[in-house]
């Protein structure tokens, strides 16, 4: 079945089709298309990307893309990401493909720590940024009892992304913990599709949706376009001050891996008001006050549009760019440095073991850097939630060791090493019970 030949259908002319592919990468990355497809999204064109045929199979978004046909055979990655970056590599031109038709802007949606969305991201990321598309990444990193291992492979996973993308949103999901503090562990994994839906919902709405105070595409590449990490939040409020406090709280949110925009270079306001309590003149000296306090050198673009959901309140999504990944507290900027390959056989056996022990040495000290940073990384993200697992001790084992006695023994012939025992030792009452309190391997040790 040849998956990537399906077409979405569409009411509109292909000439018309949508400027905006969301697409999902991997398990995680698939769930959260998944969700958004079945809320419907306007204008936006939707994607699966996966090893995984059966994933694929059982999703009813339309255009899919099976990644390594042939390195994978329609299974998955194996929580391997070198598996996924190599069927990605496999798959370009299907890649290719898929984003050939119009495509403006792309979301790359993935949960980092498995093995496609972690190891494919950044490869189809690669591609469409090559082609010249802007290019954005929403990723999730993983919940602390999902264990060190992945959290550190989620982790490599963003730095990788990071490298090929415009702009990165990255979601922590412990984070949730904290707005939601007696989710179900059923729900915890749907929460964070909801959440990376509501990102990419919102960041799309603003160019699809007319405004009266328009924000196209244009605007959303100039603010995006080369942006880096980015933060990204919607908030609400109604009464006196609402576009401030609205404002204040976009940015207070807990899922936020900063709220300080001050470190940012380009700031995106969107605000939504309903047409029974609009805007009012006077309240726009409340964005004016939010740009004077940002700085003068950082350009804002804002816009404004109607929605009236919301009776009383305001709503301002408001998407800041220009952040490093070491702007992230605790993400390691260099944390891409990978340990050295093993060094070839040199001519000559002193050259080759000199060159060989370097390798090495420079292996170790790369590995424990990089361990260093992630435990400071993990640190920054999770504070104590992650625990260090120690090895189990075995005490049974060490228990056993300790009551027998492992003697060198002098060398024996094999006459001597044949037990003797006196025939009047059988009558003695102390000696007979000495050998039963003996194991019966050392009985034939005792001598008289």
């Amino acid at each position: 079945m040849d998956l990537t030949n399906d077409i979405l259908p569409l009411d509109l002319p292909l000439a018309n089709s949508s400027i905006i592919k969301v697409i999902g990468v991997g398990g995680g990355g698939g769930n959260a298309v998944n969700h958004m497809y079945s809320q419907g999204i306007a204008d936006v064109t939707f994607v699966l990307c996966n090893t995984d045929i059966q994933d694929l199979e059982g999703s009813s978004v339309p255009i899919k893309v099976q990644l390594g046909k042939e390195s994978t055979e329609g299974l998955g990655a194996g929580g391997k990401p070198e598996v996924a970056a190599k069927a990605a590599e496999e798959s370009v031109e299907e890649i290719k493909n898929m984003l050939a038709d119009n495509t403006k802007m792309v979301f790359i949606t993935a949960g980092m720590g498995g093995g496609t969305g972690t190891g494919a991201s950044p490869v189809i990321a690669k591609t469409a940024s090559e082609m010249g598309i802007l290019t954005v990444g929403i990723v999730t990193i993983p919940f602390a009892f999902e264990g060190k291992p992945k959290i550190t492979q989620a982790l490599k996973g963003v730095a990788r992304l990071s490298q090929h993308v415009d702009a990165l949103l990255i979601i922590n999901n412990e984070k949730l913990k904290l707005i939601y503090p007696d989710l179900e562990l059923s729900n915890a994994f749907a929460k964070a599709d909801d959440i990376l839906s509501n990102a990419a919902r919102a960041i799309a709405e603003i160019i699809t949706v007319p405004g009266y105070i328009n924000i196209d595409f244009a605007d959303v590449n100039t603010i995006m376009r080369g942006g880096k990490v980015a933060i990204m939040n919607t908030g609400y409020a109604e009464g006196e001050n609402r576009i401030s406090k609205a404002i204040d709280d976009a940015l207070n949110s807990p899922l936020l891996n900063t709220n300080d925009v001050h470190g940012a270079s380009k700031v995106l306001l969107s605000l939504y008001c309903s047409t029974q309590n609009q805007i009012k003149m006077e309240e726009i000296s409340q964005i004016h006050d939010f740009m004077a306090e940002v700085g003068e050198d950082v350009t804002v673009i804002w816009g404004a549009s109607f929605d009236d959901t919301l009776g009383d309140k305001v709503k301002i999504t408001l998407i800041a760019t220009g952040f490093d990944v070491k702007d992230i507290p605790g993400m390691p900027e260099d944390l891409l440095e990978e340990e050295l390959p093993s060094t070839e056989v040199a001519e000559g056996e002193d050259s080759y073991e000199a060159e060989n022990m370097s390798s090495v040495m420079k292996q170790a000290e790369t590995k424990k850097a990089n361990d260093e940073k992630i435990e400071k990384a993990m640190s920054a993200f999770y504070g104590d939630s992650v625990k260090t697992q120690k090895p189990v001790e075995n005490t049974e084992a060490e228990t056993f060791m300790e009551t027998i006695p492992f003697e060198i023994e002098e060398e024996t012939t094999e006459e001597e090493d044949i037990p003797t025992i006196d025939i009047d030792d059988l009558e003695d009452d102390e000696y007979l019970n000495k050998m039963k309190k003996e194991p019966a391997w050392k009985r034939k040790l005792l001598r008289k």
